[in-house]
């Protein structure tokens, strides 16, 4: 089964029967619950450049008109672009069609509500609910809903991102960068070029055409990015830069070819918010200490919340953060919105550096070290995982120099390293990260724990 039903949305395969993946059926049975959940007049619906994404999109915006809604069709635009529109647009919610870094097959339904943010746990758990119960009422014939195309959307994303007062859009220009980007035949491919241009940015963009069919797995991890590495090694560009295919997800490359670390995109942006801003931060679970120190450094709090970007934004607002996010490239920033992107990423970034005057190396080099190593263990529908994480939490119950977190799977800290076991909320495996000093410690500590999991089952 690859149908995935959790707070990050409904995803999964396309094509397929009924109840295992995701196709018209249980899109129309989602989207129903959603509308009907939501209450109000209005959605907004964009999607990313996905081979299914146009088939997905005459399902959903058909099935919310027949529960009376104007649909706002916003075209290809990224998740954050999306975000924004449904608060621009004084929409009562919106739904994103993408399946962020999953592979060309897969699609997925992502919830927002009137804020633009992804919906709780709870409020995800009651749409679910009321899909499985199908207990619908649909418009009369006099009361369908209509649906308006507007693509002013990116550019107004654009304009919201230079306005913010920590982008200084002069340095940028005054420092002449020349970019190579990454866009993974996806919708980044179409906004990040305005952007660019209108930073005064010059640029090369590498798998621009918004086909769907990825170059590579578009995952932006170091294993799937030899082509822009390469690139980036013969010289002539400051900076590369790659997203995912809905654009919420930011990682960076050094002039060199190196890779900057996706754990450190936060960490810079963060340091440079933390520089201007006096202030705390948040990130989840998985990600790095590094964070902890900066923040710690610049007099602020650091916490930990629970994975999944709801779960994110909700730790943000209880303890005010300024900047917080994700370890794998996702930035988030109040001040714009509180959702990922990459789009304010990519521009706090290039502030950053631009102000500092140096190599994107030389700014890597200032931030505390550490290394993550990610690995997975693919689910079985006879793997019990809950028994698992309650197996790995009594190894450990009783260690002095380890602290058990357990709110979301088991993360054990050690003093100079930690390991995080989890079930994915997209993907049908078990997320086994872990940090320490080298990549050899990291992916030792890691490995360990995978053993103990592989003699479980």
């Amino acid at each position: 089964m690859t149908l995935i039903k959790s707070i990050s949305g409904i995803r999964g395969t396309i094509g397929g029967r009924t109840g295992d993946t995701l196709n018209p059926l249980d899109i129309v049975k989602f989207t129903t619950a959603y509308a009907q959940f939501i209450g109000g007049k209005k959605i907004v619906v964009g999607r990313d450049g996905r081979i299914s994404g146009l088939m997905v999109r005459n399902v959903v915006v058909g099935t919310l008109m027949g529960m009376g809604y104007d649909v706002i069709d916003i075209g290809y635009a990224t998740t954050p672009t999306t975000e924004l529109a449904v608060r621009m647009a004084g929409a009562d919610g919106g739904i994103i069609i993408t399946a962020s870094h999953n592979p060309r097959q897969w699609n997925a339904l992502k919830l927002l509500n009137s804020e633009g943010e992804f919906l709780t746990a709870a409020d995800g758990a009651e749409v679910l609910r009321m899909a499985e119960a199908e207990d619908f009422n649909y418009a009369d014939v006099d009361h369908l809903g209509s649906c308006t195309i507007d693509d002013s959307f990116n550019q107004r994303h654009i304009d919201s991102v230079l306005a913010l007062k920590l982008v200084d859009v002069d340095a940028i220009k005054a420092r002449k960068f020349r970019v190579c980007v990454d866009t993974i035949n996806s919708v980044g491919g179409i906004i990040l070029p305005d952007l660019f241009k209108a930073l005064g940015v010059d640029y090369e963009i590498l798998n621009g055409e918004c086909t769907g069919d990825f170059a590579h797995n578009p995952e932006p991890l170091e294993k799937n990015l030899q082509g822009i590495m390469d690139k980036m090694k013969q010289g002539g560009f400051d900076l590369g830069i790659v997203v995912d295919p809905d654009v919420d997800r930011l990682a960076f490359i050094c002039e060199d070819g190196k890779m900057f670390g996706e754990e450190y995109t936060l960490v810079s942006v963060a340091d440079y918010v933390l520089s201007h801003t006096v202030g705390n931060t948040v990130s989840n679970l998985s990600s790095t200490r590094a964070l902890r120190d900066v923040t710690e450094k610049h007099g602020g709090k650091y916490t930990a919340a629970a994975v999944g970007e709801v779960n994110v934004t909700t730790k943000m607002k209880e303890v005010g953060a300024v900047i917080g996010g994700e370890g794998n490239g996702g930035v988030i920033y109040p001040e714009s919105h509180y959702g990922r992107d990459a789009l304010v990423g990519i521009a706090l970034f290039l502030s950053s550096l631009a102000q500092k005057g140096c190599k994107v190396s030389e700014l890597r080099a200032t931030f505390p070290e550490y290394q993550i190593a990610k690995n997975r263990i693919d689910l079985t529908p006879e793997t019990d995982v809950d028994a698992i994480l309650v197996k790995v939490k009594e190894m450990f119950a009783k260690d002095a120099t380890a602290q058990v977190n357990d709110i979301d799977g088991v993360k054990i800290d050690f003093p100079d390293r930690w390991v995080h076991l989890r079930k994915s909320n997209t993907e049908p495996i078990i997320r086994v990260y872990s940090e320490a000093q080298t990549m050899e410690q990291a992916d030792e500590l890691g490995k360990q724990l995978m053993q103990v999991v592989y003699d479980m089952q």
